[in-house]
């Protein structure tokens, strides 16, 4: 198998090259983030939720006011699929790069087609929905996982799910009782790009010198500035 890289790790490639090469080649990486463990609880929550319709064709109570015809799909793998740093792989043949991505969830239709479903949870007043600019990262996420998924022979549409939950502040008394509103968001995919990208996080591996990082780059940014008051 060649190099494994995860699919936060060509998201990093996609934010800021020169900050990829250095986690890649350099082995000096970004400071970590902060754990999401209230998101972690809503993933798991959603899981449960989802996971007691699996195996069966009852449309999930979820769904059914949503108008949706789809089930938790059944697939023998979904369990491997849903690890971190296991998930769905691939050997990419053009460029020997091994690349995986842990699902959240898939659901089948009818007629034996998948549909990508990642599960996201904040809290803000406004309701929740893809149009800002920096969810192109969410975006690229669930195509990541549809071209993924095709690539081990599924027939996958175009069209992912997001399970968007918002954690609802202005609600009293708080009693030790977080409460969500959560929407269905479609979102048609375009994994067009995911090809082109590989080959090209290839040649920046093999560069010797990392290449010019991206211009809105808040860690290249802020190293620079360190840099010039050192």
């Amino acid at each position: 198998m060649g190099k494994a890289l995860s699919r936060t790790k060509v998201e990093l490639f996609l934010t800021c090259p020169r900050c990829f090469w250095l986690d890649q080649v350099a082995k000096v990486a970004q400071p970590p983030g902060y754990p999401f463990n209230l998101n972690n609880a809503v993933d798991q929550l959603l899981k449960n939720e989802f996971d007691r319709f699996r195996g069966g064709g009852t449309v999930p109570p979820r769904l059914a006011r949503e108008g949706l015809s789809l089930v938790p799909a059944d697939h023998p793998e979904l369990g491997l699929w849903r690890q971190n740093f296991r998930g769905i792989r691939v050997q990419d043949a053009d460029t020997g790069l091994t690349v995986f991505g842990a699902i959240d969830d898939l659901w089948i239709d009818g007629k034996g087609t998948y549909y990508v479903v990642d599960y996201k949870a904040t809290s803000k007043k406004e309701e929740v929905s893809l149009d800002a600019d920096w969810q192109i990262s969410y975006k690229r996420q669930v195509e990541f996982y549809q071209w993924l998924l095709r690539q081990r022979g599924l027939r996958v549409s175009d069209e992912a799910w997001f399970v968007y939950a918002n954690g609802i502040r202005d609600e009293e008394p708080f009693d030790d009782m977080l409460r969500f509103r959560t929407r269905l968001l479609a979102y048609v995919g375009n994994d067009a790009w995911v090809q082109p990208t590989l080959a090209r996080i290839a040649q920046c591996l093999q560069m010797p010198h990392p290449p010019q990082p991206a211009p809105d780059c808040a860690y290249c940014h802020y190293v620079a500035a360190a840099s010039a008051v050192g």
